[in-house]
């Protein structure tokens, strides 16, 4: 197969290059950095260096292509003048719009955890507006929406307060499930679904463990040495004061903390709770606390 990725060599998009190349799939490799170039090729990939925003350039990225994998690549939550939503929207209007144009029939795309959900959700809400711009296209484009739940390494920014305080804290119940995923077992998730024969559209959920939060603490003290390591459960109004103060966007703080609140009460695991996926991902919590300690060991 002729297949396009985006997502650059990132945490998903180098595992996931990497599988399909060794599978002997002509794969191009969408990036920003023209410094990732030399990397791309030396994987067997062809390099395509362009912006997202250009919907010339994602067209004729697109152009021949079997299957295109579509994500939305991480923004600066501390740039003061983005706006979030319109950013997801803008690459959900392009992605549609060059998939239309080329002609692509399968379409594999990175959603999320509340994906489902047009409120309630905070900052996922982009990867809702995302999903309805695709299934918008003509019904026989083949899409998938992968849904991953909460990525383990979100938890490596609180390293520092880990290390200096003793405690993780949030806006969530320590005695709250939460589902977490490996970027690898998302990798390979994608793989399938875009090799598949599947000929009709569906969501797939993605998840490697489910932990209660103060399970999380014990595994991650275990590693770090810390055994005494706890969850603290704050406010909302706690929560997002912490973040503002940290300097994120007030308005990126307050979506963030509304995501949480979402996981507190359940609803952004509504969907997932009636539609789990039969098999779950290879990479636990604590594999991924390897990671974590190396963080918090690097902490003045």
């Amino acid at each position: 197969m002729k297949i396009t990725l985006t997502g650059s060599l990132g945490h998903i998009g180098k595992p996931l290059t990497q599988e399909l190349v060794q599978k002997g799939h002509s794969v191009t490799v969408i990036s920003s950095n023209s410094e990732k170039q030399k990397d791309i090729e030396a994987m067997g990939a062809i390099a395509a260096i362009g912006s997202l925003e250009d919907l010339d350039f994602m067209t004729s990225a697109f152009t021949g292509a079997d299957a295109v994998y579509s994500m939305v690549p991480p923004a600066n939550y501390f740039d003061q003048t983005l706006d979030l939503l319109g950013y997801y929207r803008r690459l959900g209007a392009n992605y549609a719009q060059a998939i239309k144009q080329t002609g692509v029939k399968k379409v594999v795309n990175l959603s999320t955890i509340g994906g489902h959900l047009d409120k309630g959700n905070g900052i996922l809400r982009g990867a809702h507006h995302v999903e309805n711009f695709l299934n918008e296209l003509s019904s026989d484009v083949i899409i998938t929406h992968i849904r991953p739940t909460e990525f383990y390494y979100n938890l490596l920014p609180q390293a520092h307060t880990a290390k200096e305080n003793g405690f993780i804290a949030s806006n969530i119940g320590g005695d709250v499930v939460n589902a977490w995923v490996s970027p690898l077992d998302i990798a390979s998730a994608i793989a399938e679904e875009i090799t598949s024969s599947l000929t009709e559209r569906r969501i797939r959920y993605v998840v490697s463990e489910e932990l209660t939060y103060n399970e999380l603490a014990v595994i991650l003290g275990k590693a770090t040495d810390n055994p005494d390591l706890k969850w603290l459960t704050i406010t909302d109004e706690q929560m997002q004061n912490g973040l503002e103060t940290a300097g994120m966007q007030p308005k990126i703080a307050v979506g963030l903390t509304e995501m949480c609140a979402s996981i507190n009460s359940g609803l952004l695991y509504e969907h997932y709770n009636l539609n789990k996926p039969m098999e779950i991902g290879k990479v636990k919590m604590k594999d991924f606390a390897k990671e974590f300690a190396k963080v918090y060991n690097d902490q003045n």
